[in-house]
């Protein structure tokens, strides 16, 4: 019952060895525990007010899409500090719970980070009501996280990501974007954000159609990340010779799915293939 998570929520935390006093939040949002009871534990944004931007690694295209059964999500990844290749190998997609996912666009520390809080938020959430929160519920949290990041934001650190999952009281998919002030904006077909979310966008556009299959929607994904790969040189794409491929994950009524990398690969190279052969590349 709920009442009952509730009542054992009177306990002591351990950290690092160390135990923490005793909590006398109620709620069931561990980002306003922290709030309340920790907050030496939270994200100091203070160490970013500063008259110029730093230069931090950031994150570049994502996508997010709907399809016949539920969502996808894929990211390429590329991360860049300025001109320079910061990292060739960064994960932008991650699990958030069971039907849920997000992906970053922006400055990299801070989004992985959001990323990860908001998968505590949303499981901490789950054991103290007895229940799992709404989809919507999930992106309005996602929201909160987003507007208090606002200040470091202002200094070059903004994070703008994608979350999408599958409505289980609606039994559909949903995908949201975001601005840096927390706004949040409901997509009925597809989006893609970051420096190459453009050239995804027009690519995916030529291809979409409401009753895609998972097969459908993770070829036309890769499709996208690699026309964004084309025309914009801060997007990775797939990079054979490392063997480093996008990450694209999708949601539906029975949970969660990875692409697998074989299937990518075998998608990226028929794409080469057309072009080699004078055809198009989507």
């Amino acid at each position: 019952m709920p009442g009952a998570g509730k009542s054992q929520f009177q306990c002591c935390y351990r950290l690092g060895g160390s135990v923490l006093p005793k909590s006398t939040y109620q709620g069931s949002s561990f980002f306003e525990l922290l709030q309340n009871d920790y907050p030496q534990l939270l994200p100091d944004l203070s160490a970013w007010q500063q008259s110029s931007p730093v230069a931090v690694p950031h994150g570049t295209t994502v996508v997010a899409m709907r399809y016949g059964e539920g969502v996808l999500v894929g990211g390429d990844r590329l991360a860049t500090a300025g001109h320079s290749v910061a990292s060739r190998d960064v994960v932008k997609v991650f699990a958030t719970d069971s039907y849920s996912l997000m992906a970053i666009s922006g400055a990299a520390g801070p989004s992985i980070e959001m990323a990860r809080i908001l998968s505590v938020e949303l499981e901490h959430y789950e054991k103290i009501e007895g229940e799992a929160l709404e989809l919507e519920g999930k992106a309005n949290k996602l929201s909160q996280m987003i507007r208090q990041n606002l200040p470091a934001a202002m200094q070059g650190l903004a994070v703008v990501p994608l979350f999408a999952g599958f409505d289980q009281r609606r039994k559909h998919g949903r995908l949201w974007k975001f601005d840096i002030t927390g706004g949040r904006y409901e997509e009925a077909e597809f989006d893609a954000t970051g420096s190459g979310g453009l050239y995804a966008r027009e690519s995916i556009k030529h291809g979409w159609r409401p009753d895609l299959n998972r097969a459908d929607a993770v070829e036309l994904t890769v499709a996208a990340l690699t026309a964004a790969a084309d025309e914009d040189r801060a997007t990775g794409g797939v990079d054979l010779e490392r063997r480093i491929f996008p990450v694209i994950k999708t949601c539906d009524d029975s949970g969660l799915y990875d692409a697998e990398e074989s299937d990518i690969e075998r998608i990226y190279r028929a794409i080469l293939d057309r072009r080699a052969s004078g055809g198009a590349s989507s």
